[in-house]
């Protein structure tokens, strides 16, 4: 059987069989000019070196298919994953009570069935709370791991081809919960989540959250007010003067480790506003602060290596964990690409903010709606994994090459995103922001240089 690592975590296992299985259906559904070629079946038994040969070209096979849009998204290969999972873990269907968390702590507690998918359970939650279904897809579920303190580090969104019951018991720790989210990053979208009670409450709720964790950057005035807000419960009042403050809207990562602009120094990294933005403590224990824009990336990849058994460095002691790496190469000026790391195990998050981002841009410029991005149902029935919002994560098999690892080509995608549109498109969020140095990594580049 071959172990196939979804966003760093083991999905599920799986034999040549199965897979060839799954080749044969896409190809009845899809013809065989569509869906790449599937390594062939061999009479004798097979050397170790064929073994890792067609580990290596299955690797490949299924990277194919989950970064095509159309296979990647097929109801096909994503109830083959769940299905794969649930076999794996040896879940039976059965109707179970899920715990969900919401920003401030509340619980909401659904009846699910163990094999349903992640559209399935957020359906169900949004149900619970009579959020309208035009508003269903404007939120996300996560996986969270909660730390000692009581304080939440996001693992990842959780995707079509899985079934959270499933990944979430799977990890056999408490510590790993549920959460729902907005799953979008442009503040022009809240307007349309505020227009519905459950809605305003939702984002309400998680915008007090992230100013509680110091994830929104607020001064002593600006305090006072959102207080005197929260008093009179004026909460689209509150949405609204936390819309213009520094950070507003973006997630937080745990500290972590950077190569920029020097190796080895610690960075809090969050994801926003079309960026990722970089708080740095450089060797000499000066903060300096800068952002890179999602437009000016041309390329990004994530890879994993195993540390030496002599004492993982980074990891907690006595864990040998897997060493997971973001890295994007960045056009710092008009002629100069640069390749910046970021070591964290939140990597995979990463990415998924990223292409996500992305794709929301992508949805803008092609002057599509956000709602219609995010529709799930047509005619009032669930549709099943095809939605345009492609945060495509390619399955690993086990691969202990890491120059091997899938990189997201951003070059072709952008190419009908005008960089100059969407570079200052709210700079409204830097209120505030002259308590850092700003954007140090592009002194003097001005737009006209791209």
């Amino acid at each position: 059987a071959y172990n196939i690592h979804v966003n760093g975590v083991l999905h599920c296992r799986v034999r040549y069989s199965q897979l060839l299985g799954l080749h044969e259906q896409l190809r009845k559904e899809y013809g065989a000019n569509v869906v790449p070629a599937f390594p062939p079946k061999k009479i004798f038994t097979l050397t170790p070196a064929e073994v890792e040969q067609r580990r290596e070209q299955l690797e490949k096979y299924m990277q194919a298919v989950r970064q095509d849009p159309t296979l990647g998204g097929s109801e096909t290969f994503n109830s083959f994953l769940r299905k794969a999972q649930q076999e794996t873990q040896q879940i039976p269907t059965e109707e179970v009570v899920l715990e969900v968390l919401l920003s401030n702590g509340q619980k909401v507690k659904v009846t699910i069935l163990t094999s349903d998918q992640t559209e399935d359970v957020l359906e169900a939650v949004a149900s619970k709370l009579d959020l309208p279904d035009d508003l269903v897809g404007y939120f996300s579920l996560f996986l969270v791991r909660e730390t000692k303190d009581g304080a939440l580090s996001f693992v990842r969104k959780l995707q079509e081809f899985e079934l959270p019951y499933v990944s979430v018991t799977s990890l056999h720790n408490s510590e790993f919960r549920i959460i729902l989210r907005k799953s979008y990053w442009d503040s022009s979208y809240d307007d349309d989540v505020m227009e519905h009670r459950v809605g305003l409450n939702l984002l309400y709720a998680q915008t007090v959250s992230d100013i509680e964790h110091g994830w929104i950057l607020v001064n002593k005035e600006q305090h006072r007010q959102l207080k005197s807000l929260q008093e009179k419960v004026s909460k689209k009042e509150f949405i609204r003067l936390a819309q213009t403050l520094k950070y507003y809207g973006y997630l937080k990562f745990d500290p972590c480790i950077t190569d920029f602009p020097e190796k080895g120094c610690h960075v809090v990294v969050s994801a926003g506003n079309n960026e990722l933005n970089f708080q740095v403590r450089l060797p000499n224990e000066q903060i300096k602060e800068g952002s890179f824009k999602v437009t000016r990336m041309r390329c990004w990849r994530v890879t994993s290596s195993v540390p030496m058994s002599n004492g993982p460095s980074g990891s907690s002691p006595g864990k040998s964990e897997v060493k997971l790496e973001l890295a994007f190469e960045y056009l710092m000026s008009k002629d100069r690409l640069q390749w910046v790391t970021i070591t964290s195990p939140q990597a995979i998050m990463l990415s998924i903010c990223l292409q996500s981002m992305v794709d929301e841009l992508m949805v803008k410029k092609s002057g599509g709606s956000i709602r219609k991005m995010f529709r799930r149902r047509v005619n009032g029935a669930l549709r099943r994994s095809d939605s345009q919002q492609a945060v495509k994560s390619p399955p690993l098999l086990d691969s202990p090459d890491a120059s091997r690892e899938p990189m997201a080509k951003l070059s072709s995608k952008l190419t009908s995103v005008s960089l100059r549109g969407i570079s200052h498109s709210s700079s409204g969020n830097d209120v505030g922001a002259n308590d850092f140095h700003g954007n140090y990594a592009f002194e003097g580049i001005g737009d006209e240089d791209l």
